[in-house]
């Protein structure tokens, strides 16, 4: 200031509001010294950290700390609290060198394994704890959590449990507002572990978080271990799977007391089959293990759960696996699918390629069509079947097979629709209209989408401009984009980052080279562009007639599904919800109109497995429906939509799925994942009957 003073005058007023700036300064900069000194192991700063509340009470995990520490000596319950105040000692994302050497220091003086088992028990009481928000409190026990994880790798990294880790992160993305900074702690900290196990469980987390710094995070360590590794990221999918303890083909158990439980992989799902002190089976838990043995029985349940959402993730990778060019060598590929004792329970319900032989495992061996054992060398090459690469009547002899041996194949293979070009896509060339104009709930989509394996940005009405929806096919440098808007004016109720359009209207249908520029339109408009003008041959689109037949059924088929899964047409409720009227044309072509292809590959399978319902006589199959004789009133359910209509007016009946009967279980249905189909078949059931509904909704529709 007196440097400036001597440059010449200076206006009272200026002079003035510089010094009381420099003055206002100073509170911040002392308050700035005081976090630097805060962060260092000695000093005033220090003293101001013991002076604070080592963990805050309010949380499980929290409260359950501060019980067991009071409970000690005191002696031993001080080193613990001066554990505790150095896990909130850690400022940065990663711990320095000195924090590392004062934590050996407080691990020596308690010894690792008390430390280990304790602070794993916190963590596994955080990890099953209910969400709850991240207010001031929680805020300050994040800090000890981040420090707490970070001991682990101090302690032994091999001694850190993945599984623990794994689920850390999913409790701390899984409140509102997520706790990020804990799930990033325990992700860098499971990035440390070397092992199968550690490597199974990242690919585990980023099959499963949607939190997308997280999800950055994970595939960048997944992409360094492939890379150690010298495998590809698909590889890394499948060594990762965890095979659960299972100790033959999806099969295992356990004893809790003095009770058995054994534990089955089914199509529908894991099955528990219990058995008492005396090995007699029990319909239900044992009263036992009920009452002296909860914690464990809720821990089997979390363990059930777990596998049957592994089950369905895999499922899903299976399918994706149709549009990419994938081939294994035979005992890679029966070491990772035929003999996984989990992923061999879809494997082996699959039609697979093993060197020049179709083959489906029955009897206890690889078959081909004729019932014979396929020959099989370790040289030989093994792909995924697909109907589109086979003539019409050895997919139908498929079929026959399947259903002769009564394999429920885990998704659509044998019964796959496929999509070829059509006349107006040969002649449009460039891209394909067949599922322009069609409205869809945009949460749905986005979650059908993604799960996919496209990319989505959901649209909201403060973007400026959008991406379209893609999905990347790098084995066949190909990009294909899916064009959607945003439309109409009512927002979701739900509370979201920023305010999203409720819907979205579809567009065409293009493909791109993977590398080419990327396009972007506003959120409420279809006119992409790319986004730096470029005009050379990469930026255009590629002709539909130069991509692969059975990339473009892929492709196409996955568009059908989010029309399928999204549409407004398929929610029997969208007429009562309030919304603009403007959409109702939409709703009543699309509930009620001409079949789609999905649609008309069910109706072929609804055709041949009625003869096996007990309602088989008061149904009939025509073109677009399944009409049903009911003792009251005749029905018409749509193949496409599952929406029915009541004879003679066609007046809309609304039916939900929970209202719907269950399908008996020896109605063999050729594969899982329609639910659409279950819903017609459900329905048909009901309104045959329809004399014995109570439900005055369903047995009085309006008029």
């Amino acid at each position: 200031m007196l440097a400036r003073l001597q440059e010449g005058p200076v206006r009272p007023g200026v002079w003035l509001g510089a010094v009381l700036a420099r003055l206002g300064a100073l509170p911040g900069r002392l308050l700035g010294y005081a976090r630097g000194r805060l962060a260092t192991p000695h000093g005033f700063a220090r003293a101001v950290v013991r002076r604070a509340p080592v963990l805050v009470p309010g949380e499980t995990w929290a409260d359950q700390a501060i019980a067991e520490v009071a409970a000690l000596p005191p002696e031993h319950a001080r080193h613990w609290e001066d554990l505790l105040r150095h896990a909130l000692a850690l400022v940065a994302s990663r711990p320095a060198r000195t924090w590392r050497t004062r934590a050996r220091e407080l691990l020596d003086a308690l010894g690792a394994d008390e430390v280990t088992a304790r602070t794993d028990h916190w963590l596994s009481t955080f990890a099953t704890a209910p969400p709850g928000s991240a207010d001031g409190r929680t805020e300050h026990n994040d800090s000890a959590l981040r420090g707490l994880l970070w001991l682990r790798a101090v302690a032994d990294e091999r001694a850190a449990d993945p599984r623990l880790l794994g689920a850390v992160v999913e409790s701390a993305l899984g409140g509102r507002p997520r706790r990020a900074r804990v799930a990033s702690a325990a992700v860098q900290v499971l990035s440390t572990v070397d092992g199968e196990p550690a490597l199974a469980e990242i690919a585990r987390l980023a099959n499963r978080v949607s939190h997308k710094p997280t999800l950055r995070m994970l595939d960048r360590v997944l992409a360094v271990k492939a890379d150690v590794l010298g495998v590809s990221r698909g590889e890394i999918d499948e060594i990762a799977v965890p095979r659960f303890d299972f100790t033959a083909m999806g099969s295992g158990g356990r004893s809790i007391g003095d009770a058995q439980v054994e534990l089955t992989v089914e199509p529908s799902g894991v099955r528990m089959r219990w058995r008492d002190h005396d090995g007699m089976a029990t319909k239900s838990v044992p009263a036992s293990v009920r009452a002296e043995h909860a914690d464990e029985l809720r821990e089997l349940r979390v363990f059930v759960k777990d596998v049957d959402t592994t089950l369905t993730e895999q499922k899903t990778r299976l399918e994706r696996l149709f549009a990419e060019h994938r081939v294994w060598h035979f005992e890679q590929w029966r070491e990772r699918y035929l003999d996984h004792p989990l992923v061999g329970t879809i494997a082996r319900r699959l039609i697979w390629i093993v060197g020049v032989h179709a083959c489906v495992y029955y009897e206890g061996g690889l078959r081909g069509l004729d019932g014979q054992p396929v020959p099989v060398r370790p040289k030989d090459d093994v792909a995924l079947w697909h109907p589109i690469d086979h003539e019409a009547d050895e997919v139908l002899e498929w079929r026959a097979l399947l259903a002769e041996q009564r394999i429920v194949q885990p998704f659509k293979q044998a019964h796959r629709e496929v999509y070829e070009l059509s006349e107006t896509e040969r002649q449009t060339e460039l891209f394909s209209p067949r599922f322009t104009a069609h409205i869809l709930e945009q949460q749905r989509f986005h979650a059908i989408a993604t799960t996919r394996g496209w990319l989505n940005q959901p649209r909201s009405t403060m973007d400026v401009d959008c991406l379209p929806t893609v999905r990347e096919l790098p084995e066949w440098g190909l990009r294909a984009e899916l064009w959607v808007e945003g439309i109409g004016d009512a927002f979701d109720v739900e509370p979201r980052e920023s305010e999203g359009y409720q819907y979205v209207d579809t567009e065409h249908v293009r493909f791109y080279p993977l590398y080419a520029p990327e396009n972007t339109a506003s959120a409420a408009g279809a006119d992409y562009a790319p986004w730096d003008d470029v005009t050379d041959d990469i930026s255009e689109p590629l002709p539909l007639d130069h991509i692969p037949p059975r990339v473009f059924s892929e492709v196409m088929r996955d568009v059908e599904l989010f029309v399928e899964s999204a549409s407004i047409g398929a929610d029997p409720v969208w007429q009562d919800d309030g919304v603009d009227s403007s959409y109702r044309g939409y709703w009543d072509a699309y509930g009620f109109g001409e079949l789609s292809t999905a649609a008309v590959a069910r109706r072929e399978i609804v055709r041949r497995v009625l003869p096996r319902l007990p309602v088989a006589r008061r149904c009939t199959v025509t073109e677009r429906f399944l009409e049903v004789r009911g003792d009251l009133r005749r029905y018409r359910i749509h193949f496409g939509s599952g929406n029915v209509a009541v004879a003679p007016d066609d007046r809309y009946l609304c039916v939900l799925p929970k209202q719907v009967k269950g399908i008996d279980h020896d109605v063999w249905l050729p594969f899982e994942g329609d639910a659409v189909l279950r819903l017609i078949l459900g329905k048909a059931l009901l309104l045959a009957d329809d004399s014995t509904i109570t439900d005055p909704a369903i047995a009085e529709p309006p008029r």
